[in-house]
């Protein structure tokens, strides 16, 4: 089974970086829907057994082209939503950037840790993986998930069994890129690919967007 986890396009939140987790969230931007609309040729050698979203508008926004393309439903499914911010929702100063972002990253560590207001790892790694079990276990072919930057990276990069915490931290998630993990819930995962750049092309990226999530470095 291949699963392509693919952040949802650019929101206002991303162009300011702005923390923005709660549902519903802000809609795209121009550019986010320039970017959803690039998905469907970007993915035209795929068989989609299914495609699901999480609660935030904007991973939904970002499933609707593909969807119509190849004559599916988008569905939503809890669970996929971001890692919540806690105190620092809404905030785009590095230290709550760093408070948010420091927190993630110390559940190589210790998943136990919490953001501050918002979840632990353990809660996170619970609900995400209950939700990608959903989502996979009546497929065997390709299964498209769109979710969110600090959750997709977090959760494959901890579930794929051929990366480790210095890949993670060193590659970015722009807006539309996507992981590919094979394998399946049973089996364990194996990550195939990681796009630096949304799927339709470098073009679409917005480098001077603060997105405090898709870098590798925030």
């Amino acid at each position: 089974m291949r699963l392509l986890l693919i952040r949802h396009g650019q929101t206002v939140d991303n162009v300011n970086g702005d923390l923005g987790t709660l549902v519903p969230g802000p809609v795209l931007t121009e550019l986010g829907e320039q970017q959803a609309e690039a998905i469907p040729a970007a993915l035209a050698d795929e068989s989609v057994d299914a495609i699901y979203a999480s609660t935030m508008q904007r991973t939904s926004m970002t499933a609707a082209p593909l969807a119509t393309a190849i004559g599916q439903t988008v569905e939503i499914l809890d669970g996929l939503q971001e890692i919540s911010a806690g105190i620092f929702e809404g905030k785009s100063d590095k230290d709550s950037v760093r408070g948010y972002m420091g927190t993630i990253v110390s559940w190589w560590q210790d998943s136990a840790a919490r953001v501050p207001g918002g979840e632990s790892g353990d809660e996170f790694f619970a609900r995400f993986t209950t939700a990608i079990a959903h989502a996979t276990a009546t497929h065997d072919r390709t299964v498209v998930v769109f979710s969110h930057g600090a959750a997709i990276r977090t959760w494959a990069s901890a579930i794929s069994k051929n990366i480790d915490e210095a890949f993670s931290r060193s590659h970015d998630l722009p807006n539309t890129a996507m992981i590919v993990l094979e394998g399946s819930p049973a089996e364990g995962w194996v990550a195939t690919h990681w796009d630096g750049e949304p799927v339709g092309g470098e073009a679409l990226d917005d480098p001077t967007a603060a997105d405090p999530i898709g870098g590798a470095k925030s």
